[in-house]
């Protein structure tokens, strides 16, 4: 059975007269994957800092691999790497020379580091270009460089807030493949991200954050399976139908234009997808594509945020 290697009880911070983590507790377990998210302001990045120890909660215990970060910070910190948004590399030094420098504060022999920084460098598809000063690099680039020098000390966990925000289909898909590689090899991942789907795709177990508080804590399929009993079909016709048409019709709880195509959301697929068969006939309209679809983890997402608001 897997042991929590991150174990939350009870966290809380406050700014002046607002509290921005109210209260949390939740366990992340040893070598998974681990997603953090929530809107703009909901206290993902608070906890994260408290997480690290940058942060000191006012009240709460935080215990990295069984050790409280409160009361060793240094020896809690030697087991995690941090790479935040916006990165940390010198860009006047080389991709080379950044890992080396990251591999220093952890006391590493200078050939055994010269050697790991060359190793991890391959791995990262960066050592071609390992003597350019990374100012030069895509920003793709730098950020795998960013994390390149962050694991340079085989961190037991690894916390990511949006690695992949702003790069291209592939950088991103780089990153990800960087992110499932380490994690099998051992690195518990904490992701933070809005991109829902990138959490779908590579996360065992999500936290929904809001207001400070958790609002759900499970698995992405289960978190899309609870709201199940309102599905989506998604249509395209030959040339553009008018939504406000098909909005007359009881069985569609709400449309979305998705490019070309309409995205219908009902709780009776079955009467829809008939209805929507003879209104293409009437009309004379050609269904070019439909696909009916399950609930998304966004859809989950927005469904536990709406909840906190009320």
């Amino acid at each position: 059975m897997q042991e929590p290697i991150i174990k939350v009880k009870d966290l809380t911070k406050r700014f002046n007269n607002l509290t921005v983590v109210d209260n949390i507790s939740f366990s992340v377990l040893k070598a998974t994957i681990f997603g953090f998210l929530g809107p703009n302001g909901a206290g993902k990045t608070t906890t994260i800092r408290m997480l690290t120890g940058l942060l000191i909660p006012d009240s709460g215990e935080i215990l990295i691999d069984g050790i409280n970060i409160k009361n060793n910070s240094i020896k809690a910190k030697m087991k995690l790497a941090v790479i935040p948004e916006m990165g940390n590399i010198y860009v006047d030094l080389t991709a080379k020379q950044n890992i080396v420098l990251a591999g220093r504060y952890y006391g590493f022999p200078r050939k055994e580091l010269y050697k790991k920084a060359d190793q991890i460098l391959n791995m990262f598809e960066l050592y071609d270009r390992k003597d350019e000063p990374v100012r030069n690099f895509s920003k793709g680039m730098k950020q795998r460089v960013n994390i390149a020098s962050a694991i340079v000390h085989e961190p037991e966990i690894l916390f990511l807030d949006e690695p992949t925000s702003g790069l291209d289909v592939n950088s991103q898909r780089l990153i990800k493949n960087i992110i499932k590689d380490l994690n099998r090899k051992g690195t518990t991942i904490f992701l933070t991200t809005h991109n829902i789907e990138e959490a779908n795709q590579l996360c065992e177990e999500v936290a929904i954050i809001n207001k400070g508080k958790i609002a759900v804590i499970d698995r992405p399929e289960v978190l899309r399976n609870t709201f199940e009993q309102t599905m989506a079909v998604e249509i395209s016709f030959n040339i553009p139908a008018e939504s406000e048409i098909l909005q007359e019709n009881n069985l569609i709880e709400r449309i979305e234009k998705v490019g070309d195509k309409l995205k219908l959301y009902t709780s009776d697929v079955d009467k829809l997808v008939k209805y929507l068969v003879n209104f293409s006939e009437e009309n004379k309209l050609k269904i070019i594509s439909l696909e009916i679809l399950k609930p998304s983890l966004e859809d989950a997402f927005i469904k536990f945020t709406e909840k906190k608001k009320l």
